[in-house]
């Protein structure tokens, strides 16, 4: 398939003959963004067979987000920081593809992992997956050793009116902007902390959106503790001020150490309150400054998503900015054995430190020895990564923006008020307790959303790693069906389950 310079190349026919389900890859990788698609090129250049395995339709995960063929973008490539990166590792996977090293199981969810007898030492890994958009499949995927890049998901810091339509996540912002080529509104306040804040705004402004306001909860002023750690990764430096010079093109008023503590509208969001912070984040009384907007892009920092390997007892820690990752060694592997993890599982930092550790863990994977170079590159950009947590540590004080009635749970519309209640007066000193208590976190979402913010409320200290036996919504008809069903569409990348992968990929 020909391609341009701005378009990928990802072949729609099938990767590779189906092998017997007695042959399990070489190597799954979960998640086919900057780490997973890395992992998986550099797998099969090592000589791994390789299944790269992904819930969406295309390759380039969230950060990598692309229109639909559809759609007819030409240049997808002005939407994006580094998109050449994705059309070479993109045109490697298609070349590894044809030439059957590797499988592209697009549309497959993966919901569980566990050990099967018949590996070499601790047995093969079998793969649980739902496929397609609505589940309606289920498919197992077999490998000797399963590398996790499932990337990250938006801290939402819940306020009054932000269940208001015209608000979204400043990802969600961006991804409807990269692959809908649609904006979320026409005035767009952009708020909450970190540096996706600053590359979501430069996009919505080069888009044509007027954006009124950046409002940063941090004042950068964290950054300047470890001069060191910056001046090793210039690049980083020149991103930031690309993106503040987009901004500073469009007359955007970035506004430090503020935070949007209130969004006004009824059936659509048609204001935000923005108020000064002090230094644990509460909201400085008389600093109230209204803004009119018809949305809100606001988001608080990444939290790498890691259940698949919590639910196996992985061990974790908590990064400077309160998340919880995963523990992994020098060689990217977790403490359970058989299991490595790259990218934001590991500590959010950015698709370059993705991309360098997606090749570091398939080196491991394969015992292959790995490139001085690169281990001082993933040194210097997980020493950012740290940096760049610490700078923007949610305050203790944030709480305080917070009503009796405003809802923390929105899918189970909790408020306020019945979680201080559950904390306060039932004794709830944690938040699984607030969740048997109110049903916080029972939602749609499992807590995505809302965890982080009752976890808070509920005053249990530090951030803890959930745990649960599936990591995202099963049809029960799948569970009930045994757990042979679907083996053979999926061991070694048999021909059903790349059937519907292929399906995905063109629907």
């Amino acid at each position: 398939m020909p391609t341009s310079p701005s378009e990928p190349s990802e072949p729609s026919e099938p990767s590779a003959a189906p092998r017997a389900a007695a042959a399990p890859y070489d190597l799954a990788v979960v998640g086919a963004g900057p780490a997973g698609l890395a992992a998986a090129v550099a797998g099969a250049d090592l000589g791994l067979r390789c299944a790269l395995v992904d819930a969406g339709p295309r390759t380039g995960g969230q950060y990598y987000r692309h229109p639909a063929p559809g759609l007819g973008a030409t240049r997808p490539d002005r939407l994006h920081h580094g998109w050449s990166v994705y059309t070479g590792l993109a045109d490697r996977l298609a070349a590894h593809r044809r030439a059957g090293r590797a499988d592209l199981l697009a549309g497959h969810q993966v919901w569980a992992l566990e050990r099967v007898a018949g590996g070499p030492s601790d047995g093969t890994w079998a793969l649980h997956a739902t496929l397609g958009p609505e589940g309606a499949d289920r498919a197992t995927v077999r490998a000797e050793a399963v590398l996790l890049a499932t990337g990250a998901y938006e801290r939402q810091l819940p306020f009054p009116g932000w269940t208001l339509p015209g608000v979204v996540t400043a990802g969600g912002a961006q991804a409807m902007l990269k692959a809908g080529l649609v904006l979320p509104g026409k005035r767009i306040v952009v708020a909450g902390s970190g540096p996706l804040l600053l590359a979501a705004a430069s996009s919505l402004v080069t888009a044509g959106a007027e954006v009124p306001a950046v409002v940063e909860a941090t004042d950068y002023l964290g950054y300047a503790r470890r001069p060191g750690v910056l001046a090793a990764v210039p690049a980083k430096l020149v991103e930031g001020a690309g993106h503040g010079a987009a901004l500073l093109r469009h007359g955007v008023r970035l506004r430090r150490r503020s935070a949007v503590v209130e969004a006004h509208g009824t059936d659509r969001i048609t204001a935000v309150t923005v108020a000064r912070l002090d230094a644990d984040w509460r909201p400085v009384p008389g600093t109230e400054r209204r803004i009119a907007c018809d949305a809100l892009a606001v988001g608080h920092g990444l939290l790498p998503q890691i259940e698949l390997a919590t639910e196996l007892g992985a061990r974790t820690r908590t990064t400077a900015d309160g998340a919880v990752a995963l523990a992994v060694d020098a060689r990217l592997r977790t403490t359970v054995p058989g299991l490595w993890a790259a990218g934001e599982t590991c500590g959010v930092g950015g698709a370059d430190l993705a991309v360098a550790e997606g090749e570091l863990a398939a080196h491991a994977v394969a015992g292959a020895p790995v490139a001085g170079a690169l281990l001082r590159r993933r040194a210097r950009l997980r020493a950012f990564a740290e940096l760049m947590a610490a700078a923007h540590r949610p305050g203790p004080g944030w709480p305080e923006w917070l009503r009796p009635e405003t809802e923390v749970c929105r899918c189970e519309e909790v408020p306020a008020a019945r979680i201080r209640e559950a904390v306060d007066e039932l004794g709830a000193g944690d938040a699984r307790t607030v969740k048997l208590l109110t049903r916080a976190g029972m939602g749609w979402c499992q807590g995505r959303m809302c965890g982080p913010a009752v976890a808070c409320l509920a005053g249990g200290g530090e951030a803890r790693a959930d745990s649960r036996p599936l990591s995202c919504p099963v049809p029960l008809a799948q569970l009930a069906a045994g757990a042979d069903a679907g083996a053979a569409d999926a061991a070694g990348g048999a021909g059903g389950a790349e059937g519907a992968a292929e399906a995905g990929a063109e629907a």
